[in-house]
């Protein structure tokens, strides 16, 4: 184990006994999640892909996530939406859209290059440029960011520090498990301060993990909601809430709602992740949503007391 993954744990038990005391008196409002990037912008595909020719193909990120604020305004749900800075770019009716509907918006980067294929001085660049065309769209303050495909490692904690720098106030971009393309298996798996590798602290939110014995199965959605059967991402996430009295936090991006997207000719591997059970996704999500108790980022950390309740409202209504 190095330092800079010594320092995600330490930390991390640091908050867990206060966390946990905190949440067990309340009502647990877990944080619901988009990641607003359309079919082609996802990593699966970017060796086959090139970003320069993004543009010539089908948007579908407009109508899909429209799609998914149809299903949350029927549940009354406000949710977390981490926008592609390029998507905002093109899309900026679409932005004030979400947030006019009393979602919050925060910051899924620029170009959805990973965090550790870029420079310190690049991140900075693009992330700050992101935030910035954020804000101007919506005329809030941009609190959250994450990561592309939670691409904050071990080996790129120093962005924690660029984020703070920034003026970011959490971050969701910490995987707790052991996966090819992202994770830091031995952080967290509730909400703490994590530390980054020059010092700077920073409100981290990582995805939802439950342990069975040995095995740390990552439950937070995405493709791991539509590959596992729904009884089994619905027992997990229900012991979260019931057993351990913590909120649980969910992530969805838009074209997992459209199985009828153009087909990308990429490798077995991530043909299987990306198009597995795209027609049963929606389904499965109205079926959670009318399940679990779900609100903004914001809202669930203000459950846990790491949130102030008033800028709860003004990040997510002020829009």
């Amino acid at each position: 184990m190095n330092n800079q993954q010594a320092n995600v744990i330490d930390s991390s038990r640091h908050r867990s006994t206060s966390a946990t005391s905190e949440a067990s008196e309340a009502v647990i409002t877990n944080a619901m999640t988009v990641d607003v990037e359309d079919y082609f912008h996802v990593s699966a595909f970017a060796k086959v892909i090139d970003p320069a020719h993004w543009d010539r193909y089908n948007w579908r990120v407009e109508d899909n996530t429209r799609r998914l604020l149809r299903l949350l305004a029927r549940h009354d749900v406000r949710a977390t939406f981490f926008v592609l800075g390029w998507v905002a770019q093109r899309c900026p009716a679409l932005v004030r859209e979400i947030a006019g509907a009393g979602h919050e918006i925060a910051c899924h980067g620029l170009t959805h290059r990973l965090v550790y294929e870029q420079t310190p001085r690049e991140f900075r660049e693009e992330t700050q440029t992101a935030k910035m065309l954020l804000e101007d769209i919506v005329q809030v303050a941009i609190n959250g960011y994450r990561a592309a495909s939670y691409s904050i490692t071990a080996r790129s904690l120093w962005a924690i520090d660029i984020l703070a720098e920034l003026g970011f106030r959490y971050d969701s971009s910490i995987f707790p498990i052991r996966h090819d393309r992202y994770g830091i298996p031995g952080a967290s798996r509730m909400p703490y301060y994590v530390q980054g590798a020059h010092g700077a602290r920073l409100l981290e939110f990582p995805l939802s993990t439950k342990d069975f014995g040995p095995v740390r199965l990552p439950v937070a959605g995405g493709g791991y909601f539509r590959l596992f059967p729904y009884v089994v991402t619905r027992t997990a996430l229900a012991s979260i809430n019931r057993r351990e009295r913590l909120p649980f936090i969910f992530y969805l991006h838009p074209w997992e709602v459209d199985p009828g997207q153009p087909r990308i000719a990429a490798s077995r591997l991530s043909r299987f992740r990306h198009y597995t059970n795209l027609a049963k996704c929606e389904w499965r999500l109205d079926q959670l949503l009318g399940e679990f108790r779900f609100g903004t980022v914001c809202d669930s950390l203000a459950g846990l007391g790491l949130w102030p309740a008033a800028d709860v409202r003004t990040v997510s209504r002020s829009a």
